[in-house]
């Protein structure tokens, strides 16, 4: 039933044309009925070549530091719903490197899709990754003040334990210097021991 639900919502967000803005298609991970939610931030241009969330370089990065806590790319992909603040292309920075920020109203407009699937999947844990998505989850001005902990996220619509990751992008130096080197591990380790991500491992190993 409640796979039969993801299915109809994802269809229905892959039909969204309300960004004009925003370089469509729209990316969307498997639907699958899911304790963990991987938050993205929004694709970039290679996601929307080969359509699927995390497909290109910095996808690259962050599967490997979830290989490193026992999760190779395919179990992700499979066990674990992956989301975003905004599931279009939001074109290049016209004045820097780097992709634009998605503006205001389209991370509203996207955010009915996400509340959607917490209220579909009432996750365990949350991970967003990138300040971006950690934002719709946490009051957050600099990564060090909530990388490398566990929070809790407490709304109406859900409550849920939310273990934020740096972004993985090529253009970051944050986690390959310190403090960020440090809170990375400590995160994932966070990640490892949580009972949700536990439970995923556990049934890879069978």
């Amino acid at each position: 039933m409640m796979l039969q639900k993801l299915i109809t919502h994802q269809a229905a967000l892959q039909a969204c044309k309300q960004c004009p803005e925003m370089i469509q298609p729209v990316i969307v991970g498997k639907p699958i009925k899911a304790s963990i939610m991987l938050i993205g931030q929004a694709p970039g241009i290679h996601e929307g070549k080969i359509k699927k969330p995390f497909g290109w370089t910095a996808g690259k990065t962050l599967f490997k530091w979830f290989e490193s806590i026992g999760m190779n790319e395919e179990d992700v992909r499979h066990q674990i719903y992956m989301s975003a603040v905004c599931r279009c292309f939001p074109g290049k920075n016209k004045k820097g490197s780097g992709d634009r920020v998605p503006n205001k109203i389209e991370i509203a407009n996207c955010k009915t899709w996400l509340e959607k699937e917490h209220e579909l999947l009432q996750p365990k844990l949350i991970i967003p990754v990138g300040k971006l998505a950690i934002s719709q989850y946490l009051q957050v001005k600099k990564l060090d003040e909530v990388v490398g902990k566990q929070h809790i996220v407490d709304t109406p619509l859900l409550q849920v334990d939310c273990i934020p990751l740096p972004h993985p992008s090529g253009l970051s130096t944050w986690f390959n210097t310190e403090p960020g080197k440090t809170l990375l591990q400590d995160a994932l380790g966070l990640i490892e021991k949580h009972s949700a991500w536990k439970e995923l491992v556990s049934l890879d190993g069978r």
